[in-house]
């Protein structure tokens, strides 16, 4: 019987040594299996951490896109504008059509009146200035100036009453193309330059109506209506006063 208590106590002990070395060849299994499972993770977080840097790469390009997109879209909304304008002209002209108004023609220029010449190929004006009467024909030739059957230098001596009798010409650029023949009365020298002046004016505008526009801007085809204050009772000329004497 001892033997057999023995024998048993062997076996006890050897079922005990077998089911530790299990219980020890399970542990590091489950170490092993943990640690496996545990290693895909730090992979998938090393990919995770590789992607990251890739994304904030693409995110700068997303950015730098989408200025060009903001630059495109003024010219498309100008594009749209441009379209709806030519929509809206479109439409007020069919409408026009439609009401028979049509679009209104741009105004012609103004027709210039037709040359006032006579017979013999001359324009003839009157000009007046202060008590002055000049009447005056104009016709092509070399610049010739008759005035009371006399040459001009002779009956105007004075170089700034010729002066005056030239200025029309200087301003029409006509200087020595016209011949010109006229008889002046009343007021003096000056005022005769002046009336002279002031015919050739007028008559220089009907030969060449085309010549208006730069006569009556330079005020020559205005009648200068000053003349001389009459005198009045009391004084010696139309203000100069008496002079005052104490004794």
């Amino acid at each position: 019987m001892a033997k057999d208590d023995k024998v048993t106590d062997a076996d006890a002990e050897a079922e005990a040594e077998a089911e530790a070395e299990n219980t020890g060849a399970g542990e590091p299994a489950s170490k092993a299996e943990e640690t496996t499972a545990s290693e895909p993770e730090v992979e998938v977080a090393s990919t995770e951490g590789e992607a990251a840097p890739a994304e904030e790469e693409a995110a700068p390009a997303e950015e730098e896109a989408a200025p060009a997109e903001d630059e495109a879209a003024p010219a498309e909304d100008e594009a749209v504008a441009e379209a709806d304008e030519g929509g809206e002209e479109g439409r007020v002209l069919t409408d026009l059509a439609e009401l028979g108004g049509g679009v209104t023609e741009a105004a012609e220029p103004e027709s210039l009146p037709d040359p006032v010449i006579d017979d013999h190929g001359r324009s003839y004006a009157t000009g007046k200035r202060k008590d002055a009467v000049a009447r005056v024909w104009i016709k092509p030739g070399s610049g010739q100036i008759t005035v009371n059957d006399r040459l001009l230098e002779t009956y105007f001596a004075r170089p700034v009453l010729r002066m005056i009798i030239g200025q029309p010409f200087a301003t029409a650029a006509r200087v020595d193309q016209y011949d010109v023949v006229c008889t002046v009365k009343g007021g003096g020298l000056s005022g005769q330059a002046g009336a002279v002046r002031h015919g050739i004016s007028k008559a220089l505008t009907l030969y060449e109506p085309v010549l208006r526009k730069p006569l009556k801007a330079g005020g020559f085809l205005t009648r200068d209506s000053r003349v001389v204050e009459r005198k009045k009772y009391g004084r010696h000329k139309a203000r100069r006063s008496h002079q005052f004497s104490k004794r």
